[in-house]
């Protein structure tokens, strides 16, 4: 039985978890088994390594839309409703 250092395992933890792959594509690539790629996962993810930054980014970015597209929405309610009211004016 092979016995791989700490990095090892860190960087196939990181691999598993950020790179789409199935975990059985990923544990295969790097020569372990299935089991040993999920114990190393669920032994490190209580360590909370970093998970896709491009994920992170896509929801923010999605966020923020959603957030503009709102503000944009209320900017025309008001732009609309100050026009009625100034043209009301005797």
């Amino acid at each position: 039985m092979i016995k791989h250092g700490e990095e090892f395992q860190r960087e196939a933890v990181r691999i598993a978890l950020t790179n789409g792959l199935p975990r059985k594509r990923v544990a295969a690539d790097l020569g372990i088994g299935l089991s040993t790629l999920t114990r190393w996962v669920s032994l490190h993810r209580r360590e909370d390594l970093p998970t896709n930054p491009d994920a992170e980014l896509a929801r923010e970015n999605e966020q923020l839309r959603r957030e503009k597209r709102i503000l944009k929405e209320e900017r025309d309610i008001l732009k609309k409703a100050t026009q009625f009211f100034a043209s009301q004016k005797p």
